[in-house]
C-alpha cells in the first residue's frame, strides 16, 4: 500500500506529452476518474498535450465534457513524457499498456486491493478508498477545480460506492461528495442519467435475467447468464449488462450475487458483488480476476454448470469461515 500523497502538478510540469488511460471496459470510476485528471491537467497545465484514451466508455457518461475527447484508437505520436494509469494495474490497460511501458515517467493512481503496490515509477495507491475518483481529487489543487471537473469526480465516487451506499462510503468520501456538489451541477440528473436511466432493451435483458435466475446454497446465493444467442437477439453488447448483478444482490436473503454473460465458445466473463463478509475479491483472484471486497470479476472457462460449481466452491469456503454453513 503506497499511502505518501503525490505532488501531481510537480511530477508532470515539464511534461510536453501527457498520456492518461485506466482499465479495459471502463467503469463510472474510471472513465470519471481519467476525464477529471484530462479535464484538470488542461487546466492547469495548458502547455501540455494531453491524451485520454479508454477503450470506448458507455454512452451514459457523454454528460461529462471531454468525452467526445476520449481516444479509443490507442494512436500516439512522439514520446510520452508521464503516463497517468487510473483505477487498474498495468496489465488492464489493453491497447494502452505498451505505451505504458515505452513511458518517460509512470503514475499509478488506483484503489484496488489487487494493485497494493502499484505499477509505475510513482505509485499512489489505497484500497481502502471509496473510488478512484476520490484518490483523484485529493491530489488536484484546489485553485483548478470547477464544475465540469467536480462532476467528473463525482460521478466517478457515486459509481463505485454504488451512490454511497456500498461499505467503502467513508465519512470523508460525503464530505467530498458534499464540496463537489457545492460547484453547482445538477447532481440528481446526474445520478440519473448515469445510474438509472435505462434503454428499452436494457430493461428487457434485465427481465429476463431476472426471470430466469437461481437461487442456491439455501438462498444465499443468486446466479443468472445471459449466452451470446440472446445478446445477438437483442443486438446488445457488455454495456448493456450493467446493473444486473447489482440488481440481483439485492434479492432478499442473499450474500452472494453472481452475473455471467456468454463472451466465446465456453467462455464467460463473471461480475461477483456480496453484502456482508464474502470477499469477492478472493473469489475473482482465484480464477485470475481481481476487483474489490464487495465487487469484483474475472473470466471462467467451462458450461455455465461448470462455472457455478467451480465459483460456489470458493463462496462456501468463505461461508464456513464465517459459520454460515454447516
Amino acid at each position: 500500500m503506497i499511502m505518501e500523497k503525490i505532488q501531481l502538478l510537480d511530477e508532470c510540469r515539464d511534461a510536453k506529452k501527457i498520456f492518461i488511460s485506466g482499465h479495459v471496459r471502463p467503469d463510472g470510476d474510471c472513465t470519471g476518474s481519467c476525464l477529471a485528471m484530462y479535464l484538470y491537467l488542461r487546466k492547469a497545465l495548458p502547455h501540455a498535450d494531453v491524451t485520454v484514451a479508454l477503450e470506448e466508455p458507455s454512452s451514459v457518461f457523454a454528460c461529462i465534457k471531454g468525452f467526445d475527447q476520449i481516444d479509443s484508437t490507442y494512436v500516439v505520436d512522439g514520446e510520452v513524457d508521464v503516463f497517468i494509469a487510473l483505477d487498474c494495474e498495468k496489465s488492464r490497460l489493453g491497447g494502452a499498456e505498451e505505451i505504458f511501458a515505452n513511458a518517460g515517467k509512470r503514475i499509478n493512481i488506483d484503489h484496488h486491493i489487487s494493485n497494493e503496490r502499484g505499477c509505475g515509477d510513482i505509485n499512489y495507491v489505497i484500497p481502502g478508498f471509496s473510488s478512484t475518483a476520490e484518490l483523484v481529487y485529493n491530489l488536484f489543487d484546489k485553485q483548478y477545480m470547477d464544475e465540469e471537473i467536480a462532476k467528473a469526480v463525482y460521478i466517478g465516487i457515486a459509481h463505485d460506492t454504488g451512490i454511497f451506499k456500498y461499505s467503502n462510503t467513508s465519512p470523508e468520501t460525503l464530505r467530498i461528495a458534499a464540496e463537489l456538489i457545492e460547484y453547482g451541477f445538477d447532481f440528481p440528473a446526474v445520478i440519473d442519467e448515469t445510474f438509472y436511466e435505462k434503454t428499452y432493451a436494457q430493461n428487457q435483458l434485465l427481465g429476463r435475467a431476472l426471470l430466469e435466475s437461481i437461487m442456491f446454497m439455501g438462498g444465499k446465493c443468486i446466479v443468472s447468464a445471459i449466452d451470446k444467442k440472446t445478446l445477438d437477439f437483442y443486438s446488445a453488447t457488455s454495456k448493456d449488462l450493467e446493473g444486473i448483478v447489482n440488481q440481483l444482490r439485492v434479492t432478499k436473503g442473499v450474500e452472494c450475487a453472481i452475473f455471467m454473460y456468454e463472451t466465446g465458445n465456453l467462455e464467460y466473463k463473471v461480475s461477483l458483488r456480496s453484502c456482508k463478509y464474502v470477499d469477492v475479491s478472493k473469489v475473482a483472484a482465484f480464477f485470475g480476476g481481481g476487483g474489490h471486497v464487495r465487487a469484483a470479476g474475472c473470466n471462467i472457462n467451462g458450461t455455465f454448470h461448470d462455472a457455478i460449481n467451480n465459483i460456489s466452491k470458493q463462496i462456501e469456503l468463505q461461508m464456513k469461515e464465517h459459520g454460515d454453513m454447516e
